[in-house]
């Protein structure tokens, strides 16, 4: 595979509408190989599977519930439907994990639907995409123990702690960072650095978070660069090394093919 791996995009979301397949074709021409659009509700979730379909062996799909939206989960209902997605071809389960910034669900009930989508990964053979923001002892727990479990994954945009990434790579799992990485904020090399070249995802999570010279702006795929750069310049590597290094790390989690 020849390109990079934008391992996080939200491609459904409404932002995309006016001019979705202009962005797939730019993130092309940018030097993609593929793109992995996130389902984070049920409902963008079969979004995401129309724009995979309509572009086979360049945008892949995952489907889970992200934990804003975590108050609303009907196990009866959403379970079912999350195996359905993967039956259809879903790669991963998510985005799915916890958020204590906005407390838009109970913690318990993010932690109890965190766990339901562990387990549908687990059934399914999947990887799961993983948010989590101020969260970090929880979902490491909970990361330790899907990791025992045999159950793989990715920290999502991952800005630290560097003990929540450190249960991560115990348990076998991946770290993904994002635009973020270029901000003039960001001063966190040290964990960079700390992940091992087997382990390193990339991602815009477009439409959010573009990176510089783009930040403020609507973020796409076509702009992974500017982050392969940040994390090639930090790691003292070759951007060429770098994409190389993150598109095989993402195929060989997702069963990219």
């Amino acid at each position: 595979m020849t390109g990079f791996i934008d391992s996080h995009v939200h491609l459904a979301d409404p932002q995309f509408d006016a001019d979705r397949e202009a962005v797939i074709a730019r993130a092309r021409d940018a030097g993609a190989a593929g793109l992995v659009c996130i389902g984070e509700s049920l409902t963008r979730a079969h979004a995401a599977r129309a724009i995979a379909e309509a572009h086979p062996g360049f945008v892949w799909w995952t489907a889970g519930v992200h934990p804003h939206d975590a108050a609303g989960y009907d196990p009866v209902r959403d379970e079912p439907a999350i195996r359905e997605c993967l039956a259809a071809g879903a790669v991963a389960v998510g985005e799915c994990g916890l958020d204590y910034h906005y407390d838009l669900s109970p913690r318990l009930v993010q932690r109890r639907v965190f766990a339901s989508q562990l387990a549908l990964a687990a059934e399914a053979g999947r990887a799961v995409v993983v948010h989590s923001r101020e969260a970090a002892e929880d979902t490491a727990a909970m990361v330790r123990e899907a990791g025992a479990a045999g159950i793989l994954g990715v920290l999502h945009c991952h800005t630290g702690p560097v003990a929540l990434a450190d249960a991560a790579l115990e348990a076998g799992w991946c770290i993904s960072f994002a635009g973020v990485i270029t901000f003039r904020k960001w001063d966190d090399t040290a964990l960079l650095r700390a992940i091992p070249d087997d382990r390193l995802l990339v991602e815009t999570d477009a439409p959010y978070l573009a990176p510089v010279p783009h930040r403020g702006k609507r973020n796409e795929p076509m702009h992974v660069p500017q982050v392969i750069a940040a994390l090639a310049a930090a790691r003292q590597a070759t951007p060429e090394f770098m994409t190389s290094v993150t598109a095989a790390n993402a195929a060989r989690l997702l069963t990219l093919g």
